[in-house]
């Protein structure tokens, strides 16, 4: 999927012991697992802190509107009552994400949530300033509510960096407690503040981003969980040819003092169930065993809702579509959402698109496990059209791509390429562009659909400062970046994602590939490196992967943006053509500079998004071995950047240095070479020297990412209708109240926190420190 836009947006990828558990499962609301055992921990880390506004919303953050009502307003009944439903189902399997985002990230949503229910947000504020509470404070606290609900959880979707309130600890708590929940119950409310007030507020360095063990925050693995846990893992994993989309994994020690890794799958089913749980077993020197029932409540809800909006379905591809998802929700089967998504991608040139289920792998540290996910969206016929006419030319485009043919797929898989207007999206965040399924065998073999999101894009190009560029380069950006990023995301989803090769050993042991013939670019020797039976990208470049991908689709959309003939399809020739070429480049470049060394944590020397490290590396190539074409100086020392492109050399040089680098990385993904892949990113993506300092000089410069104010559907009378809310924290928050008009999910949402709480027990001292 992709998910960057140039300036504001998110995230893409083809847009990652004890007795038997069948004696001691757990038959509780979660199904959670075994519950025997007790969490091994890991020794706590307390450091210095970082500066304290990099984790702050500030109060002049901007909230943009999604508006999709004239699209909405032009289905028919039937068509809006289809879509309310899978909206619906988008809703609720979305907060599984707080779940997946941290262990606090829940009790806060429950807080939160229940405080805004319980009065109109003008009769809380006048409680509250009445309380003592200044207004700056209460704008915080809805800044932050707003944070929060926006990004599913407590750290940002694009960057996994935590973020905390804007105000005292002290005036937070004055607000909750001059809030009608509070009076109504002030035990369970008191309760819940007490129990995140620390974690919410804490910037000890372990707790400030995502991450494994001593380097962040995560639970897709239980807090004790270290790097060399989840290369054992996915090790074990890999000899049961299972992918990781759908779990997450907890260590805990068996009765004889080994480890004991569970691998819980998502279901609403809880029970053992033969070929998809399994009993615990040896494996070096360690324990696994599979069970199943994560997020059970809540997808129980997704589930009823798909299963609602079959029946106003326009036909067999759909209907099938949600049953298989509704399968895999239920039983905790990914082969049933994979068979969900044949039947997606037979749908062609739908009324309304939906896509739901676990699937980007950026947050899990590994990247293997996938985020739940869900949109709903209408066509937009208009723009729809040009990414028609660059399908019609994709086959003839891929062969222009530097790699050659032995390196890409043997049959072209046309794909369906549509522009939509997005009524939900439920996640960490919203996408410019769309490229899935991501499942391997499905994408090489039987084909994939790309989407842009286009009133996602218009909304979040709403930046007021764009710092590091001449005043030149700032007018032609301002002008062409919508225009260039809607070229730039159908080269980077269709030619980018949909093309190249994974050179593949059967299981029969034959080969994809002429063994004898084909040669590696790289070395022209015979292919030594390849893709064995059950290995799959994810699994094979794992934390890379993500980055790795990333990088080499929007190679394609620079690579292939200087030819004229592919701008035309967008509308543009002759020197706006070439503007708009230039401004691509210019944007994405400038990107690297701007935006992404803000995702870059000097503490632990990682990346925390991938996106922002693929932007970085195209960034440092073309400066390093550009000679000039691309310069970055420091025109004001400790303050200020400029960033200089030479808009002449780019279908020149910049054209060649790209289609080299192109050929390295579809070489290195074609054949598997990890390792490989590794050192050659590891070369570009380094912030040291100058750039480390640099780094200081981006962040001065900051400016937050927008937050998307979404719409809701409401039913009345058989009829659905839209509702819209002010571009605002205050619209924001009514807009999830009037989602989720009940405390329901809320008490879900508590129980299941609950339930996960002992495998993250050891984070609590360092949240209390």
């Amino acid at each position: 999927m992709f998910r960057i836009l140039t300036i504001n947006l998110v995230k893409c990828r083809h847009i990652l012991t004890a007795d038997s558990f069948l004696n001691k499962y757990s038959k509780s609301l979660t199904g959670i697992g075994p519950l025997q055992s007790k969490p091994v921990h890991p020794a706590i880390v307390v450091n210095a802190m970082e500066d304290k506004s990099n984790f702050l919303l500030p109060n002049n953050q901007r909230f943009v509107e999604l508006d999709s009502s004239q699209a909405f307003n032009n289905l028919t009944n039937k068509e809006k009552l289809y879509a309310h439903y899978l909206s619906h189902a988008a809703w609720n399997g979305g907060l599984i994400v707080l779940l997946q985002t941290s262990p606090e990230s829940p009790k806060i949503f429950s807080l939160l949530h229940r405080i805004f229910l319980g009065e109109p947000l003008e009769n809380l504020k006048e409680s509250a300033l009445k309380a003592g509470v200044s207004e700056d404070d209460f704008q915080a606290f809805l800044v932050y509510a707003g944070g929060l609900f926006a990004n599913s959880g407590n750290y940002k979707g694009f960057g996994d960096t935590k973020f905390i309130p804007n105000l005292s600890k002290d005036a937070f708590e004055l607000i909750v407690k001059s809030s009608k929940a509070y009076e109504n119950d002030n035990t369970h409310i008191t309760k819940l503040w007490q129990k995140v007030q620390s974690a919410m507020y804490s910037l000890t360095p372990r707790l400030t981003s995502l991450g494994l063990a001593s380097k962040g925050v995560t639970t897709y693995f239980s807090s004790n969980c270290t790097e060399e846990d989840s290369n054992l893992v996915n090790d074990w994993m890999k000899t049961k040819r299972i992918e990781a989309y759908i779990c997450r994994t907890f260590k805990t020690t068996a009765d004889d003092g080994l480890p004991l890794y569970t691998i819980h799958l998502a279901s609403v089913e809880s029970s053992p169930k033969p070929m998809l749980t399994m009993d615990k077993e040896l494996y070096k020197n360690a324990y696994f065993q599979v069970t199943r029932g994560d997020y059970s409540p809540l997808l129980k809800l997704a589930s009823e809702n798909l299963t609602k909006a079959q029946e106003y379905a326009a036909n067999d591809n759909e209907k099938n579509m949600l049953k298989h998802y509704v399968n895999s929700f239920n039983e905790g089967d990914l082969n049933e959402h994979k068979e969900g998504s044949r039947f997606w991608i037979k749908d062609k040139g739908p009324i309304i698109e939906t896509y739901q289920g676990f699937i980007e792998t950026y947050r899990d540290p590994s990247g293997q496990r996938g985020e739940f996910e869900g949109f709903v969206a209408m066509v937009n016929k208009e723009m729809s059209k040009k990414f028609g006419r660059l399908v019609d030319g994709a086959e003839g485009f891929i062969k222009l791509l530097p790699w050659g043919q032995d390196l890409e797929k043997d049959t072209f898989l046309r794909p369906d390429f549509t522009s939509l207007d997005v009524l939900t999206f439920s996640g960490s965040g919203i996408p410019a562009g769309i490229n899935i399924p991501n499942y391997d065998e499905i994408r090489q073999n039987e084909g994939f659909k790309n989407v842009s999101l286009g009133n996602v894009i218009p909304a979040a190009y709403k930046e007021s400062v764009i710092p590091f560029l001449s005043e030149q380069d700032k007018a032609l950006l301002d002008k062409y970046r919508v225009a260039s990023f809607e070229v730039q995301v159908g080269l980077h989803e269709l030619l980018g994602h949909g093309s190249g090769k994974l050179l593949r050993q059967n299981a029969d042991g034959t080969f994809n590939f002429d063994k004898e013939k084909v040669k590696n670019p790289l070395t022209g020797k015979e292919i030594e490196t390849w893709y064995s039976e059950g290995e799959t990208y994810d699994s094979k470049f794992t934390t890379l992967g993500s980055a790795f991908e990333e990088c080499r689709a929007e190679a394609v959309g620079l690579y292939l943006s200087v030819l004229p003939e592919i701008v035309k399809i967008f509308g543009y020739e002759g020197q706006e053509a070439e503007d708009v070429t230039y401004v691509n480049w210019l944007s994405l470049l400038w990107n690297g500079v701007a935006k992404a060394t803000e995702m870059y944590q000097p503490s632990t020397d990682t990346w925390l998004q991938a996106h922002a490290r693929a932007r970085f590396v195209l960034m440092r190539l073309l400066q390093l071995e550009g000679e000039g074409l691309l310069t970055v100086t420091e025109p004001a020392r400790g303050q200020d950047l400029l960033l200089t492109l030479d808009r002449h050399r780019i279908a020149t040089d910049g054209k060649r240095i790209i289609g080299e680098f192109l050929v390295k990385l579809q070489t290195l993904k074609a054949t598997g070479d990890a390792a490989a892949a590794e050192q050659l990113f590891a070369r570009y993506s380094r912030l040291e020297g100058e750039w480390a300092r640099w780094r200081d000089i981006v962040l001065l410069h900051k400016q937050p990412r927008n937050i998307f104010v979404q719409p809701n559907t409401i039913l009345k009378d058989k009829e659905v209708e839209l509702k819209r809310y002010p571009a605002s924290a205050q619209g924001m928050v009514s807009s999830w109240v009037e989602r989720f008009p009940d405390t329901n999910v809320d008490d879900l949402l508590e129980q299941l926190a609950d339930a996960q709480a002992k495998y993250f027990e050891d984070l609590e001292p360092l949240a209390a420190a």
